[in-house]
Order: structure tokens, then C-alpha cells, then sequence
């Protein structure tokens, strides 16, 4: 199975926001952190807004932070507001149509596929390699310029 751009955008975004759970990060620096189209990650971030997963705060120092702690957000959830759970072929023009074996199939692989990664959540994936948080920590702007997040509580990324 191969995840779509937007996928791919939206968990880059949403472990970017894990490392920096006490500010509101510009989505500018989230696409030049991972070298990523802004106007695609804008589509994203919209989706991920409206998804309940990300918070966003307009202006001139606004932008986006994760919707609730990274150990409560699963990767199964961010991958289903981008891919959808619709089915991985579309058989309304095929022969088979309502008489293929091959839908049930199908439909086991991606119930299996997302199950694993309902799994795991975003601070389980910052924690598995040594250097994951360090790198998205050090492509992030200069603390001095960062926005404290409104309501936010003191927490670790892994909290």
C-alpha cells in the first residue's frame, strides 16, 4: 500500500508539532523544516484542523499545534482523515462487479494496515529512534521568536 502525498505531509506535520508541544508553530516552518509545498501543507493543515487533530490560531502570530498530547493522537486516525476508508480499488466498472472474492481480501489488508497503526501514536514514534526528536528540534526556528501556545500546560513532547 503507498500513502499519498497528503499523507505523508500531514504525519511529517504532525510529528513536527509532537516536538513543540508548547507554541504555536507557523505552517511556513513546518514546510521548510521538511522541505515540503506550503500551499499542499496548507491543504493539509486544513484537513487536519477540521479532523479535530490539530489546533490553529489565525494572525499575525497565529498558527498550528497539535489538538489534544501526542500519546492521545494514533497515526491510524491522521493516515484515515487523509486516505479516507474508502476501499483500495473502485470495482464499479469491473466485470466482477458484487462476485469477486478479491474485495474481502482487500478489505482485511487495509483493516489490517490500519490497525497497526492504530498502534502507535505520535510520542511513541518521536521516542523509537534516539535522534528523531533532536533533529525536528533542531530545524525548528530560534526559541526568542516562537509563540506560546494559548492554554497550553508545561509538557514534554512525549507527554
Amino acid at each position: 500500500m503507498r500513502l499519498s502525498r497528503f499523507s505523508d505531509y500531514a504525519l511529517r506535520a504532525c510529528l513536527y508539532l509532537a516536538a513543540h508541544p508548547n507554541r504555536l508553530v507557523p505552517i511556513a516552518e513546518i514546510a521548510r523544516s521538511h522541505d515540503l509545498s506550503q500551499s499542499n501543507l496548507m491543504k493539509v493543515v486544513n484537513l487536519l484542523v477540521d479532523g479535530g487533530v490539530l489546533a490553529s490560531t489565525r494572525g499575525r502570530h497565529g498558527g498550528v499545534a497539535l489538538a489534544r498530547a501526542p500519546r492521545d493522537i494514533r497515526l491510524g486516525q491522521v493516515v484515515r482523515l487523509m486516505e479516507g476508508d474508502g476501499d483500495l480499488v473502485n470495482c464499479a466498472n469491473c466485470l466482477l462487479d458484487g462476485s469477486c472474492g478479491l474485495v474481502r481480501v482487500l478489505h482485511q489488508a487495509t483493516e489490517a494496515f490500519y490497525g497497526a497503526l492504530d498502534h502507535h501514536d505520535l510520542a511513541s514514534v518521536l521516542a523509537v529512534h534516539p535522534r528523531t526528536l533532536d533533529l525536528l528540534l533542531s530545524a525548528s526556528t530560534s526559541p526568542s521568536t516562537a509563540t506560546p501556545c494559548p492554554g497550553s500546560t508545561e509538557r514534554t513532547p512525549s507527554a
